[in-house]
């Protein structure tokens, strides 16, 4: 093992300096649609423009985003595969009796990439109320009535849809899908009533009408969206959530690799593509030191970890 590191860091030592001489490959562990490919795109294609080699996408969905993280925690770390999980698999650590990779031993924490606040939207049809208290006041009397999807069991939907049942002390149905694109189509559908959700990820719809926002989940109204009330202002001060994305590496890629690939996220940040795709969805883009990131990352595996036991969520597979 020692002698293939050492070949593998001389290898790099000669060609680093050609990175990325090849396409890169980066798993995103939601089907396509979803709020991980509502910035994975965007990026994929800034990507391949500053860099003159490829991003190529591979979605990999099931399993609340930990099929996607299990095949990246797999992938030959040389330099050439990334891959870009967020808040689910910060969550999945403390839902999942069994995983197979650990994210802070199978994985090196590059970036944060983005950060959106939740929202709750509903079906305007079968939810039609214009605030958070008229649902509540129907839900508390008609218990069971409702229903969220949500990405998979464990992913920061279900928590999130948790979390509020928690603090409301209210019954919906939790109807799991295999990412946020599935279960957003469904609610426009009218098969599900709401969906704790990414704001990224819910945008278009909202601004088509098909689906409406009732809530931001925080302290403060979103800039892209400064009609949709913060949770605060709905009378639930604490409940604070969000969904972000953040870029990891197989360990063991090389630093040489990690660097330039942090170079091309500083890059790719800056660039006005980026800055007005991330606007329009009410993101930010992330300003964090790797080591910052790294420690958000442990920061966050514990916090959700208390939401979990809170709430009694486990998954049996």
């Amino acid at each position: 093992m020692a002698a293939l590191v050492a070949t593998t860091a001389a290898a790099w030592g000669h060609a680093s300096n050609d990175w990325p001489n090849k396409p890169v490959n980066l798993v995103v562990p939601f089907p396509a649609g979803g709020g991980t490919d509502t910035f994975a795109r965007p990026f994929s294609a800034q990507f391949s423009k500053m860099a003159g080699k490829t991003l190529v996408i591979d979605n990999r969905g099931g399993a609340g985003g930990t099929l996607g993280a299990s095949v990246a925690a797999k992938a030959p770390a040389d330099g050439y595969n990334f891959f870009m999980g967020g808040t689910h698999h910060v969550i999945a650590p403390s839902v999942y009796p069994k995983l197979e990779y650990d994210l802070e031993r199978d994985f090196v924490p590059l970036a944060l990439l983005a950060s959106v606040p939740q929202v709750l939207v509903v079906n305007p049809k079968n939810v039609p109320f214009n605030t958070v208290q008229e649902l509540l006041t129907d839900m508390r009397s008609k218990p069971g009535k409702y229903s969220y999807g949500s990405a998979g069991p464990g992913s920061s939907h279900h928590l999130a849809g948790e979390l509020f049942k928690l603090q409301t002390k209210t019954n919906i149905l939790h109807i799991p899908y295999k990412g946020a694109g599935p279960a957003l189509q469904d609610l426009i559908a009218g098969n599900v009533d709401m969906v704790f959700d990414g704001l990224g990820s819910s945008a278009q719809h909202i601004k088509s009408g098909r689906i409406k926002a009732l809530m931001v989940a925080g302290a403060q109204r979103n800039p892209a969206f400064p009609d949709v009330p913060s949770a605060a202002e709905c009378g639930l001060p604490d409940y604070t959530v969000s969904t972000w994305y953040g870029l990891w590496a197989p360990k063991g890629t090389p630093e040489a690799a990690q660097q330039h690939m942090l170079d091309e996220v500083r890059k790719i940040g800056s660039s006005d593509e980026i800055k007005t795709a991330w606007a329009k969805n009410g993101a930010e883009y992330g300003k964090l030191s790797q080591q910052q990131f790294a420690a958000m990352v442990r920061a966050e595996i514990q916090r959700w970890a208390q939401v979990v036991k809170a709430s009694g969520v486990k998954i049996d597979s």
